[in-house]
Formats: structure tokens, sequence, C-alpha cells
């Protein structure tokens, strides 16, 4: 109510159904403000909440988007269609789902993307460089920022990328004792996609799997361990059939990002634009945030159920290191031949690794 007619209420001796009249008059030439325009947006993913990439959407970025719209005075407030765990896609059309316009805004694993996004996938073939993902997630938000082909990948798949989503460092889960490379030969190891070729040199024979799948895989015999993040196992018992735990440091890993459709994104107004790409930093930061918590939390709770935890010896992390082929160079190789500078890329990466004071167990860049 206007602060005139709040006087008007205040004086003494003035009676309500003197003032009726007037208050109807009043609310005609001075209407309640009109209600914000509704803009529907669908967030989904393939994963379930219970994992921090897709657990942050919903209790960061659907939390918060319509208060940040209140806080910069918008017109406009989003109606969330939220669509979890898979309900709408499966974990093999990510990329594909929020190109399509499946949904607007995604979570998409570039990691299983390396025909389409290779560039986006340089963590992976440079392993052993850093196990800080909280260094790769600045590094690789960055690389987007500065490296127009890296954020080209996404608009060629129709998309607008908000923030990177960063693993912790991988480690072996086995249902054998490992207490050198040796033990790991003739080993079924599931290493799906990209992360296979860290096995080469070890005699290990990779094991194509998904996260989901690795209990039943393991238990089964189809596999004798997994090469996994340690934020990952708890949730799915991974440990109960793979109880030795060998801490062995390959790296952390970029594994893709929120994107949002890009059609539906030059659509959007400005202020929701503003309030997204905000939101988009924030979630790449609070995923890491996330992970260092469960990383130190995971580790125990497995210890405490049962699993036995180890940390291979320096000498074999530097064996196995240097039983590697240059997965990096063959990498950069295929990706140049098909246009993409990969070399360009590698080296801006490992850098900036080196920049931040860290120090590779491999300089991938300079073989």
């Amino acid at each position: 109510m206007p602060t005139w007619l709040q006087f008007l209420f205040n004086i003494k001796g003035v009676r309500t159904h003197v003032l009726t009249p007037f208050l109807l008059c009043a609310f005609v030439f001075f209407p309640l403000a009109s209600q914000a325009e509704t803009i529907r947006l669908t967030i989904a993913s393939s994963h379930n909440t219970a994992l921090p990439w897709v657990g942050v959407m919903q209790s960061h970025v659907v939390a918060q988007a319509n208060m940040r719209l209140l806080e910069i005075e918008s017109p406009y407030e989003i109606r969330w269609t939220e669509a979890y765990g898979g309900s709408l896609y499966k974990l093999e059309n990510t990329l594909e789902a929020v190109e399509i316009g499946l949904t607007d805004i995604g979570w998409v694993g570039t990691l299983w993307e390396l025909s389409k996004m290779p560039l986006q996938n340089v963590t992976y073939f440079s392993p052993f460089a850093t196990d800080d993902f909280h260094l790769i997630r600045r590094i690789m938000n960055e690389l987007h920022e500065t490296m127009p082909a890296l954020n080209a990948a996404w608009t060629t798949q129709n998309q607008h990328f908000l923030g990177g989503s960063v693993l912790d460092t991988y480690h072996l889960m086995t249902n054998f004792p490992v207490e050198s490379v040796d033990d790991l030969r003739g080993r079924k190891i599931l290493a799906p996609g990209v992360t296979s070729a860290w096995l080469e040199g070890t005699g290990a024979i990779a094991v194509e799997g998904g996260l989901t799948s690795y209990y039943t895989q393991i238990q089964t015999g189809v596999a004798d361990g997994v090469l996994i993040m340690m934020t990952g196992a708890p949730a799915y018992r991974i440990h109960e059939v793979a109880p030795y735990i060998t801490l062995v440091g390959i790296g952390g890993q970029l594994t893709g990002g929120m994107s949002v459709n890009l059609d539906a994104w030059n659509a959007l107004p400005d202020d929701i634009q503003k309030v997204l790409s905000n939101l988009g930093g924030e979630y790449s930061l609070k995923v890491a945030d996330e992970l260092a918590v469960r990383y130190e939390n995971g580790l125990a709770a497995m210890a405490a159920d049962g699993a036995i935890v180890t940390e291979l010896s320096e000498l074999e992390k530097t064996r196995w290191i240097e039983q590697l082929p240059n997965i990096a160079g063959r990498w950069a190789d295929a990706a140049e031949a098909r246009g993409y500078p990969a070399r360009e890329v590698l080296e801006a990466y490992m850098n900036a690794i080196r920049a931040a004071g860290a120090q590779p167990r491999r300089q991938w860049d300079q073989e």
C-alpha cells in the first residue's frame, strides 16, 4: 500500500467506511504490481542427484536462480521441470539430449565424446599430471574462455557452456592385493572409454563398464577390479566386491559440464542469461568443493566398513608411469589430423599446471 494511504489509516478518528470508497478509487489508479513473466526451463541428467555434478544442479542452480532474479529486480521468473536419474535420457545420450533440446539444461559427459569433443578430453590423455581437481577446474574453465576451439566444441553441438565438472583423482579397487604394477598382469580391470589407455604397459586387460554396473561385473567375475574415483565408489558399495583400495593418484579429470541448448539460450532474456552464467561458474566450484568433502569421507567410510587401504609405493608409481606409451602424443596426433588444435591445448593445460606450482609426474607436452 502506498505510504500516503498508510498515513490515512493512521489518522485518529477516520472511520474505515469513510475510506473504503476512497481506497477502491485509489486501486484503480494505483494497480498492484504485475506478476513476473514465467520462463519454462527443463533441467535434466542421466545420473541421479546423489552424485555431485547432478546434485549441485538441483541444490544450487535451481534453488538459487529465481532468488537471483529477484535480487536484480528482474521481471522474469523460471518455472523449472526437473528430470534427473535418467528419466529423460541415458548416459550415452547426454550430449545429444541437450543438442536437440530434449532438455534445455543438462550435464554433458564429455569423457564419452572423444569423437565430437576431443579437446575436452585433454586431462584423460595426460594422466599423473595432478591430483588437484580444484586446479583442474580452474584451468579448464579459463581455457574455455581463452581458447576459442574449446568453446566451439560446445557451440558446434548446439550448446552454450556454463561450467565444467571435475572428478577427484582415480585410484585402483580390486578383489586382490596390489603391491606392484606386476600384480596387474593378466587381470581384468574395468577402465571404460579413454581410461583404458592408463592400463597400457601394465599387462592388465581393460574391460568396459559404467559406475552403475561395476559392482555386478566384479561380483560375477567379468572383472577383477576397477580404476575409479573414490567419490563414486561408496554409494555403489564397490568395496564390498573389491575391498583392496590401492591409492595410485592417476589424476583428477574434467568429465564434462553443465550446458544449455543454444537455441533455448539465444531465446532467453538477458537477465536470465546473466543469472545462469553466474550460476554456471558457481556450479563448477561447488561440485569441486563437494568432491573434496566426499573424497575424505568416502575413503574413511569404506575403510571403516572393512576395505583395506594401501598406497602404491613411489617406485611402483614411477614404473607405472614410465611403462605408459606416449598416449598424449597419440591423442594429439589423431585430433590434429581431424583439424583440432590438440597440441596447443595440451601445452596450455600443462603450462598452467606448472605455473600453479604443481609438479606433473610426466611432461606430456614435451615428448
